[in-house]
């Protein structure tokens, strides 16, 4: 009888086992969910984060944990994983104990990151599509404790991001990123290792937190003017800026104001930010 018990008990252990190994997350449109399915693109964007001394690195929506399998095996990452889908979630705790006390279920969006970290982490993921400008725009409110972001987007963004003055793709993310960071297009990744394929191309980024670059004007007030300049890109910044200074202000006749707003650099923006301050009240 004891034999049997053992038998059946060892049965149950092994079908359960396996049964959670064949588990399969279903991807959510809403969630802009695409499951990366080939592993040596995945090993390549978990090896974009070179950090050492167990800083710690908080993953983005891992999904069924094709990335976070490679970010386990070193050692020298102190890695968490944040995950909204909670089918994800049940997933990654089935298949990776380690995971155990290391996964967060929630909205990286709404996460207080000043109480989560004290000190500097990195960030890293594949990152859902829908809402990938936001992630990055969360990382500027936190640059001083992220030294380095990482990870795969639509190559769209992907090529936002890294765009120079006098392109089209150059914007409001391009100023805003090229401030703080320096930032690496590494390679294209095609959509056919993925599941389900997107419509899209992707690209993987690397954002190198850049301690030289410090922005010598008000920094709210850079963010304000470089929005405010993009949001009618097509114009020129005398019509776009003018409502900040007041129609017909004399500053308005500045040559600076004669261009549109993909023309400056990072640099200009901040002069005429600085300009900007000298003559208005904030």
């Amino acid at each position: 009888m004891a034999s049997l018990i053992l038998y059946f008990w060892v049965f149950y252990i092994t079908f359960a086992r396996n049964f959670r190994k064949s588990m399969k997350v279903t991807p959510k449109k809403a969630l802009g969910q695409h499951f990366l399915k080939d592993l040596n693109i995945a090993q390549r964007i978990a090896e974009t984060i070179d950090v050492g001394g167990g800083m710690p690195v908080l993953e983005i929506g891992p999904g069924m944990g094709v990335l976070t399998q490679f970010l386990l095996q070193n050692k020298e990452i102190d890695l968490t994983c944040v995950e909204l889908d909670s089918e994800s979630v049940t997933y990654l705790l089935a298949n990776f104990p380690e995971l155990n006390g290391r996964i967060i279920e929630g909205d990286f969006l709404k996460m207080n990151l000043n109480e989560m970290y004290k000190g500097q982490f990195c960030v890293i993921g594949n990152f859902p599509y829908n809402i990938s400008s936001q992630i990055f725009f969360k990382v500027l409110d936190h640059k001083d404790k992220i030294p380095i972001c990482a990870g795969m987007i639509q190559k769209e963004v992907a090529e936002r991001m890294a765009s120079k003055p006098g392109t089209k793709a150059y914007g409001i993310l391009s100023v805003l990123v090229q401030a703080y960071y320096d930032i690496e297009y590494l390679f294209t990744v095609h959509e056919n290792v993925f599941d389900p394929p997107p419509k899209v191309k992707s690209a993987v980024i690397r954002m190198r937190r850049n301690e030289t670059k410090k922005i010598d004007c008000d920094e709210d007030l850079f963010v304000k003017v470089v929005k405010t300049a993009f949001n009618q890109r097509r114009k020129m910044m005398r019509n776009s800026l003018q409502a900040m200074l007041g129609q017909g202000h004399p500053l308005l006749a500045d040559p600076v104001f004669m261009k549109r707003p993909e023309q400056l650099s990072v640099s200009e923006f901040v002069d005429l930010t600085n300009l900007i301050a000298k003559n208005i009240s904030v």
